[in-house]
């Protein structure tokens, strides 16, 4: 009886959240540039940590092989990657230019 009644619970649940969703107005226009621009520091946010992480294995590994020879081991020649790109500070995407008719609306025409 119990799961007959979450069952009951989660289907109701799904209907409701459905009709909710199909309700929602589209996205304005600073909506969807603040979107746009989430992603982008998303994007670069991924690209520092991808050189943070190169940095660190760069450094780890000139230890290994600083450590190995002076111990007087032999290692394999390192196997020579990518260089680190620092991808530099965060520019926002630029704000869609805005439509002519909003340009004549900002500076009055002048009367004959």
């Amino acid at each position: 009886m119990k799961r007959l009644l979450m069952l009951i619970a989660v289907a109701a649940g799904i209907v409701g959240t459905e009709a909710a969703l199909a309700k929602l107005p589209p996205p304005t226009d600073a909506q969807k540039a603040k979107a746009e621009e989430t992603k982008a520091r998303s994007a670069w946010a991924d690209k520092v940590a991808a050189f943070q992480l190169c940095k660190s294995q760069d450094k780890i590994a000139a230890r290994y092989y600083g450590d190995m020879k002076a111990g007087g081991k032999e290692t394999h020649a390192p196997v020579q990657t990518a260089a680190c790109a620092d991808p530099g500070p965060f520019v926002p995407p630029e704000a869609p230019a805005a439509p002519a008719a909003s340009a004549a609306v900002q500076s009055p025409a002048k009367a004959p």
